[in-house]
Protein backbone atom coordinates (compact mmCIF):
# COMPACT_ATOMS: atom_id res chain seq x y z
CA UNK A 1 0.00 0.00 0.00
CA UNK A 2 1.31 3.16 -1.20
CA UNK A 3 2.01 5.82 2.04
CA UNK A 4 -0.02 9.03 2.34
CA UNK A 5 3.53 11.17 0.97
CA UNK A 6 3.89 9.31 -2.32
CA UNK A 7 -0.26 9.59 -2.75
CA UNK A 8 -0.23 13.30 -1.81
CA UNK A 9 3.09 13.57 -4.79
CA UNK A 10 1.08 11.71 -6.74
CA UNK A 11 -2.05 14.19 -6.67
CA UNK A 12 0.34 17.06 -6.66
CA UNK A 13 1.91 16.42 -9.39
CA UNK A 14 -0.61 15.23 -11.56
CA UNK A 15 -2.20 18.94 -11.30
CA UNK A 16 1.59 20.48 -11.71
CA UNK A 17 1.58 18.96 -14.90
CA UNK A 18 -2.08 20.15 -16.37
CA UNK A 19 -0.62 23.47 -15.23
CA UNK A 20 2.59 23.29 -16.53
CA UNK A 21 1.52 22.27 -19.82
CA UNK A 22 -0.78 25.16 -19.74
CA UNK A 23 1.46 28.04 -19.60
CA UNK A 24 4.26 25.70 -21.70
CA UNK A 25 2.10 25.87 -24.78
CA UNK A 26 1.61 29.79 -23.72
CA UNK A 27 4.95 30.64 -23.13
CA UNK A 28 5.00 31.87 -19.72
CA UNK A 29 7.36 29.77 -18.34
CA UNK A 30 9.20 32.46 -16.58
CA UNK A 31 6.65 33.90 -15.05
CA UNK A 32 5.31 30.88 -13.31
CA UNK A 33 8.75 30.33 -12.41
CA UNK A 34 8.56 33.68 -10.47
CA UNK A 35 5.20 33.61 -9.29
CA UNK A 36 5.78 29.37 -7.78
CA UNK A 37 8.89 31.35 -5.84
CA UNK A 38 6.64 34.13 -4.25
CA UNK A 39 3.77 31.27 -3.44
CA UNK A 40 6.72 28.72 -1.36
CA UNK A 41 7.93 32.08 0.07
CA UNK A 42 4.09 33.23 1.46
CA UNK A 43 3.97 29.67 2.23
CA UNK A 44 7.19 29.03 4.22
CA UNK A 45 6.44 32.35 5.73
CA UNK A 46 2.53 32.43 7.19
CA UNK A 47 1.39 30.00 9.77
CA UNK A 48 -1.84 30.99 9.05
CA UNK A 49 -1.54 30.09 4.96
CA UNK A 50 -0.46 26.12 6.24
CA UNK A 51 -3.30 26.34 8.02
CA UNK A 52 -5.54 27.10 5.70
CA UNK A 53 -4.10 24.28 3.44
CA UNK A 54 -3.89 21.45 6.50
CA UNK A 55 -6.72 22.17 8.72
CA UNK A 56 -10.23 20.07 7.88
CA UNK A 57 -11.80 23.13 10.10
CA UNK A 58 -11.93 25.29 6.84
CA UNK A 59 -14.57 23.89 4.05
CA UNK A 60 -14.24 24.43 0.02
CA UNK A 61 -15.69 27.76 -0.09
CA UNK A 62 -13.40 29.30 2.97
CA UNK A 63 -10.58 27.93 1.08
CA UNK A 64 -11.11 28.68 -2.01
CA UNK A 65 -12.05 32.44 -1.29
CA UNK A 66 -9.02 32.47 0.62
CA UNK A 67 -6.40 31.28 -1.99
CA UNK A 68 -9.09 33.68 -4.62
CA UNK A 69 -7.88 36.06 -2.58
CA UNK A 70 -4.22 35.57 -2.26
CA UNK A 71 -4.07 34.95 -5.61
CA UNK A 72 -5.19 38.33 -6.90
CA UNK A 73 -3.08 40.10 -3.83
CA UNK A 74 -0.09 38.54 -5.35
CA UNK A 75 -0.88 39.26 -8.87
CA UNK A 76 -0.58 35.44 -9.92
CA UNK A 77 -1.55 34.41 -13.11
CA UNK A 78 -5.16 33.38 -14.20
CA UNK A 79 -3.94 29.82 -15.23
CA UNK A 80 -2.64 29.48 -11.20
CA UNK A 81 -5.05 31.55 -9.37
CA UNK A 82 -7.47 28.94 -11.15
CA UNK A 83 -5.26 26.14 -10.16
CA UNK A 84 -5.08 26.95 -6.61
CA UNK A 85 -8.50 27.59 -6.87
CA UNK A 86 -9.21 23.91 -8.37
CA UNK A 87 -6.74 22.46 -5.51
CA UNK A 88 -9.18 23.86 -3.01
CA UNK A 89 -12.31 22.99 -4.24
CA UNK A 90 -11.35 19.52 -4.54
CA UNK A 91 -10.33 19.39 -1.01
CA UNK A 92 -6.33 19.04 -2.32
CA UNK A 93 -4.55 22.06 -1.10
CA UNK A 94 -2.91 20.21 1.17
CA UNK A 95 -0.61 18.90 -1.66
CA UNK A 96 0.62 22.70 -1.39
CA UNK A 97 4.31 21.94 -0.86
CA UNK A 98 4.34 18.60 -3.25
CA UNK A 99 2.18 20.90 -6.05
CA UNK A 100 5.38 23.55 -5.79
CA UNK A 101 8.13 21.04 -5.43
CA UNK A 102 7.12 19.12 -8.82
CA UNK A 103 6.41 22.69 -11.17
CA UNK A 104 9.43 23.22 -10.11
CA UNK A 105 11.01 20.28 -10.85
CA UNK A 106 8.69 20.85 -15.05
CA UNK A 107 10.45 24.00 -14.98
CA UNK A 108 13.69 23.38 -14.57
CA UNK A 109 14.20 20.56 -16.83
CA UNK A 110 12.43 22.63 -19.53
CA UNK A 111 15.15 25.27 -18.82
CA UNK A 112 17.79 22.13 -18.80
CA UNK A 113 18.53 23.23 -15.33
CA UNK A 114 19.44 21.00 -12.19
CA UNK A 115 19.48 22.05 -8.70
CA UNK A 116 22.34 20.51 -6.51
CA UNK A 117 22.09 20.55 -2.86
CA UNK A 118 25.03 21.28 -1.33
CA UNK A 119 25.19 21.11 2.65
CA UNK A 120 28.74 22.92 4.33
CA UNK A 121 30.66 22.89 7.76
CA UNK A 122 30.57 26.81 6.68
CA UNK A 123 28.87 29.26 3.92
CA UNK A 124 30.32 28.67 1.00
CA UNK A 125 31.64 32.48 -0.54
CA UNK A 126 30.12 33.89 -4.01
CA UNK A 127 33.49 32.36 -5.94
CA UNK A 128 33.25 28.93 -4.19
CA UNK A 129 29.59 28.94 -5.60
CA UNK A 130 30.51 29.49 -8.92
CA UNK A 131 33.33 27.32 -9.20
CA UNK A 132 31.52 24.55 -7.79
CA UNK A 133 28.31 25.37 -9.88
CA UNK A 134 30.83 25.50 -13.43
CA UNK A 135 31.99 22.13 -11.89
CA UNK A 136 28.65 20.36 -11.81
CA UNK A 137 27.38 21.77 -14.63
CA UNK A 138 30.36 20.37 -16.70
CA UNK A 139 29.49 17.15 -15.33
CA UNK A 140 25.93 16.71 -15.44
CA UNK A 141 25.90 18.86 -18.87
CA UNK A 142 23.10 21.20 -17.72
CA UNK A 143 22.56 24.67 -15.79
CA UNK A 144 23.25 24.12 -12.18
CA UNK A 145 21.42 25.93 -9.26
CA UNK A 146 22.74 25.85 -6.07
CA UNK A 147 21.08 25.06 -3.01
CA UNK A 148 23.63 25.52 0.08
CA UNK A 149 22.80 25.42 3.16
CA UNK A 150 25.24 25.04 6.83
CA UNK A 151 25.50 22.46 8.80
CA UNK A 152 28.30 22.57 11.53
CA UNK A 153 28.02 19.69 12.53
CA UNK A 154 30.24 18.52 9.25
CA UNK A 155 33.28 19.73 10.92
CA UNK A 156 34.37 20.59 7.52
CA UNK A 157 33.84 19.64 3.91
CA UNK A 158 30.72 19.09 2.10
CA UNK A 159 28.05 16.73 1.02
CA UNK A 160 26.91 17.29 -2.82
CA UNK A 161 23.74 16.31 -3.99
CA UNK A 162 23.51 16.07 -7.46
CA UNK A 163 20.20 14.27 -8.70
CA UNK A 164 20.58 10.70 -7.84
CA UNK A 165 24.38 11.30 -7.13
CA UNK A 166 25.89 11.93 -3.58
CA UNK A 167 29.61 13.25 -3.09
CA UNK A 168 30.34 13.41 0.66
CA UNK A 169 33.84 14.52 1.35
CA UNK A 170 32.73 15.21 4.75
CA UNK A 171 34.97 15.50 8.05
CA UNK A 172 32.49 13.82 9.86
CA UNK A 173 31.41 11.17 7.07
CA UNK A 174 35.77 10.50 6.94
CA UNK A 175 35.81 9.98 11.02
CA UNK A 176 32.72 7.68 10.86
CA UNK A 177 34.32 5.31 8.21
CA UNK A 178 37.71 5.85 10.24
CA UNK A 179 35.88 4.50 13.47
CA UNK A 180 34.43 1.58 11.20
CA UNK A 181 38.13 0.54 10.26
CA UNK A 182 39.34 0.63 13.75
CA UNK A 183 36.35 -1.11 14.62
CA UNK A 184 37.25 -4.12 12.65
CA UNK A 185 41.01 -3.88 13.30
CA UNK A 186 40.33 -4.65 16.69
Amino acid sequence: MANSASISADIAGRYAQALFDLVRDSGGIDALSSQIDDLASAYDASQDLRDLTLSPLYDRRQQEAAVGALSERMGLSAELANTLRLLARNRRLFTLPQFVAKLRNLIADAKGEVTADVVSAQALTDEQKARLADTLAAKSGKTVKLNARVDESLIGGMIVKLGSQMIDSSIRSKLASLQNAMKEVG
